[in-house]
């Protein structure tokens, strides 16, 4: 009886372009490794991308799993560099889904403001916020023509949600609403919007600033800045990539 060897990674941004690939098939003869463990073996396979894997993460299943946790050869596997009828029971939870979705999105057409914002209205809110992170033209001296970015779409999905679970918790009774932008996004435009609804503005501005901040250490979404004399993945620029660690009051590592 033949039994496969192969495990199965797929691959995202500049890791992807580098290696050549979207999807690793690599022959390991266990079932089970830690994944760290993988990361070691395929840096050896590819020493001139090991800076790279080292500060890479593994996703298992869609959720982000620390060197030391085991993965199996069946699971949904990817390697992350640094960088969301008829019973009525149904339609209440159609619709809960359905609001979940205008929520947190991630899209390839134009950004609409008023519909993130529509996303966080409560009657009961005195405050709402909207942050618009866009393209700038100039970074470091260099002039960016566009940015292209692109995601692990389930995973990310769910990141976001988990962001806006974070600041519920954080701020009791805030909303959030988080919608990125994949694809082309040229100068001036919106790759991010984020919308915060709280009693008091205070509470509103701290879980905005916590949104972005967490946006980017954990949201598996990158970026490609396009020079007009090459290209660029850019990392999420807030020291060494850890999406395990515990976020502090603002959203960043503690």
């Amino acid at each position: 009886m033949n039994i496969t060897t192969k495990w199965r990674i797929h691959l995202f941004a500049g890791l992807a372009e580098r290696l050549g690939t979207r999807l690793l098939e690599v022959a390991f003869p266990e079932a089970r490794l830690e994944a760290g463990e993988i990361k070691r073996r395929l840096a050896e396979r590819y020493p001139e991308q090991a800076d790279l894997i080292a500060v890479s993460f593994v996703a298992r299943n869609q959720a982000f799993a620390a060197d030391d946790a085991f993965v199996g050869r069946e699971d949904e596997l990817a390697l992350l560099p640094p960088v969301s009828g008829g019973m009525p029971e149904e339609a209440e939870n159609e619709a809960a889904a359905r609001r979940e979705a205008d929520r947190y999105a991630i899209l390839e057409d134009t950004l609409d403001t008023a519909a993130v914002l529509s996303a966080v209205s409560h009657p009961d809110h005195g405050a709402a916020l909207l942050f618009v992170g866009t393209t700038r033209e100039w970074t470091g001296g260099k002039r960016t023509v566009t940015l292209e970015y692109e995601a692990y779409l389930p995973m990310a999905r769910a990141a976001l949600k988990t962001i806006g679970e974070e600041i519920g918790e954080r701020w009791p009774g805030t909303l959030c609403a988080i919608h990125h932008r994949i694809g082309t996004v040229g100068i001036g435009e919106a790759s991010v919007l984020i919308a915060v609804s709280a009693p008091h503005r205070a509470g509103g501005y701290e879980a905005s600033r916590y949104a972005i901040e967490r946006l980017k250490m954990t949201v598996p979404i990158w970026k490609k800045e396009v020079y007009e004399d090459g290209t660029a993945w850019q990392g999420h620029q807030l020291g060494p990539w850890d999406p395990l660690a515990t976020p502090d009051a603002e959203g960043g590592r503690r």
